[in-house]
């Protein structure tokens, strides 16, 4: 085989130079600190078994979609779960994508025109930026949760369609904006407002439905992304919206338009975990308990000051450089605990960290004893 340009072999050399070379990880047997799968659903022999059930009982047996959703590929479960989503979540429509990535860059590239104009916080996750990279139109990122900032730029900038875009839950800091002066912002001045509530599904409402549901503010934001991987723990994404929305994405998302669907079992799955989500409510409770009993612990070790203010299931320990967030988390793999390091260029220079996720199947002691290791191995043995 032929190698690598030199300039591909200079951009991975650069990584390992700077201590920050991606590498798949090999499975290891450790306490889950480090997986998105806040309610354990991802290893759930109930979800499972029902799941299977679910597709015997409706002659359900097949493997593939066999086609994009436009050509072979729409089979029924596609109708039945989507419209099971849109009335958990308050929405007119839903409209299931292959994978939150997709969902987002194909909703940024397709809706957004040109001469329109994009406001997104700064710490959005990735896909919302590549979206924006293949969108027509304008872009401009604000502050992160500084809706001041914000309407500075809406103000500036009046006489077009501005889509304001932010997260629910952010993936790598766990905080949350005021999603109560958000929404007023954007009425204020005629905006449409985008939320991907990726974190926040399974994880703040009565059943999980999301933050923006716990606000009562469902029918105040234009489009909602959630994705499944994470407190579903499965797989694939769905866009909350209008049935215009929804048409109009069938005609002009290409990342909807040109994929092969997903699977009559993905989909499945989706739906039975959905039906957990409403009818079970211990998974969250148990979740929340653990939350507040982080906060409590890092709060008496004296860890406050280092982490990022967060009531969500993402704890962020900020420990600036590669080089050193690395070794700590290898520490505390060795000790059993699956904690994971964020490098830049991931997140900026001076912001690595140890990113802690929080699941409902994590035990008190278990939380306890990872964060006094973690203030060991910060601040040095206690005398």
């Amino acid at each position: 085989m032929r190698n690598l340009p030199n300039i591909l072999k200079a951009k991975i050399e650069s990584r390992i130079q700077n201590n920050a070379l991606r590498q798949l990880p090999s499975e290891a047997n450790l306490i889950d600190f480090a997986s998105n799968d806040y309610l354990g659903f991802s290893k759930s022999e109930l979800i499972f078994n029902q799941t299977h059930q679910y597709l015997l009982d409706n002659a359900f047996v097949q493997n593939g979609a066999t086609g994009s959703r436009l050509l072979s590929g729409n089979h029924n479960l596609y109708s039945i779960t989507e419209n099971f989503i849109s009335t958990f979540h308050q929405a007119e429509t839903a409209l299931i994508f292959n994978s939150g990535y997709d969902t987002n860059v194909g909703f940024f590239s397709s809706v957004p025109q040109k001469g329109d104009l994009i406001l997104y916080d700064e710490l959005c996750h990735a896909s919302i930026r590549d979206g924006i990279q293949l969108s027509y139109s304008k872009s401009y990122k604000f502050n992160h949760n500084d809706f001041e900032d914000l309407e500075r730029l809406i103000l500036r900038n009046q006489n077009t369609t501005i889509y304001i875009v932010t997260e629910s839950v952010f993936s790598m800091d766990g905080d949350t904006p005021n999603l109560k002066e958000l929404v007023h912002l954007s009425e204020k001045h005629n905006c449409y407002l985008v939320l991907d509530e990726a974190h926040a599904l399974g994880v703040f409402g009565d059943k999980g439905q999301g933050l923006v549901q716990e606000f009562d503010v469902q029918d105040k934001v234009f489009a909602r992304i959630m994705t499944f991987g994470k407190g579903l723990g499965c797989h694939g994404a769905a866009i909350l919206g209008s049935q215009e929305l929804k048409q109009y994405l069938v005609n002009f998302a290409r990342s909807f338009i040109y994929t092969t669907g997903l699977s009559p079992h993905s989909v499945a799955t989706i739906l039975v975990a959905y039906q957990f989500l409403e009818k079970e409510n211990k998974d969250i409770k148990l979740l929340r308990e653990n939350i507040i009993h982080f906060n409590q612990q890092k709060n008496l070790l004296g860890l406050k000051p280092i982490f990022v203010r967060s009531k969500s299931a993402i704890q962020s320990v900020i420990i600036p450089g590669n080089e050193k967030v690395k070794s700590i988390a290898k520490q505390l793999q060795e000790k059993g605990f699956d904690v994971k390091a964020i490098l830049s260029p991931t997140v900026p220079e001076g912001q690595e960290r140890l990113r802690f996720c929080l699941h409902a199947f994590n035990s008190k002691d278990e939380i306890s004893n990872v964060l006094q290791l973690l203030s060991t191995f910060v601040f040095g043995p206690q005398i």
